[in-house]
């Protein structure tokens, strides 16, 4: 039994937020929700997020995981504010304690902030193995983009994170902390080594000019016309493009506060005397 899947695009992020599920069952998987930001104001709010509860709401669905495929860098997650009003466990890859560790020593966060990965309700071991209802999922380790990247495999979907994008766009940069083109490349491969029809879900898109934003693909699609990474591009070839392409490009506008709310699995940092949550910005760091 194949999942049934909606989309969600937000087009200041690019980002496609998913709820999965079978059909004639109530549990459902999101994955890769969006918390909306104002970087002028610093202030919050949950109009993408709300759109995933209504739906799930609506559909009479409950939710049984909030999956993230990495620590963002371009949008915060609202995995925190849906657990809160849906329930369910938020869930990544174990390596994301590498993660928290670089970044706790980048904004010198609270000596109480752990990086043991327990703000999250569960850390997926590679190719762990779980339920969505009546559903079986496999994360993916797939690395390179970060060090804790994962994929979520459910039926003949994979939900691909920033490992890939669609083919006229190509794959993610290498260049944030642990990030590294060679791993990258390997965690392709991985995906291009399952069949053919096996369908591709895009964490991100950002459509070429003249076509309208699309998430889905297949590995047959992928290898055939992705710009970066097609069947014949060595590894060699690819680490050169990827880190010559990488040096041009400039930080993403949320990555600062994005990584900050997303190694706390969406929550915010503890309040101060006065009541309110900070987000630090490292002068002359990055």
């Amino acid at each position: 039994m194949q999942p049934i899947i909606q989309p969600f695009f937000d087009p200041v992020t690019g980002t496609v937020t998913y709820v999965v599920f079978r059909s004639g069952h109530q549990e459902c998987a999101v994955i890769d929700p969006v918390l909306d930001y104002d970087p002028k104001a610093g202030r919050t709010s949950t109009t993408n997020a709300d759109k995933v509860v209504e739906f799930v709401r609506h559909h009479g669905l409950r939710v049984q995981w909030i999956l993230e495929t990495h620590a963002h860098a371009d949008h915060l997650s609202a995995a925190h504010y849906l657990r809160g009003e849906l329930g369910g466990k938020i869930a990544i890859g174990e390596h994301i304690r590498t993660v928290q560790g670089v970044f706790k020593k980048l904004f010198n966060l609270e000596p109480g902030f752990h990086v043991d990965g327990s703000q999250f309700d569960h850390l997926f071991h590679e190719d762990e193995t779980f339920c969505i209802g009546g559903l079986t999922a496999k994360a993916l380790y797939v690395p390179g983009h970060t060090p804790a990247d994962t994929a979520y495999q459910i039926g003949n979907a994979v939900f691909v994170g920033d490992t890939l994008f669609m083919p006229d766009v190509g794959t993610a940069r290498c260049d944030f902390p642990g990030g590294d083109a060679h791993r990258l490349y390997r965690s392709i491969r991985k995906l291009l080594d399952l069949p053919g029809d096996t369908r591709l879900f895009m964490c991100h898109d950002y459509p070429p000019e003249g076509r309208k934003p699309t998430w889905q693909t297949t590995v047959l699609a992928q290898r055939v016309e992705n710009i970066h990474v097609h069947d014949g591009v060595t590894e060699e070839q690819f680490v050169s493009m990827r880190k010559a392409r990488d040096a041009t490009l400039a930080m993403p506008v949320l990555i600062l506060p994005s990584v900050q709310v997303n190694i706390r699995a969406g929550a915010f940092a503890p309040v101060e005397e006065n009541g309110v949550s900070y987000l630090k910005i490292p002068i002359n760091v990055l």
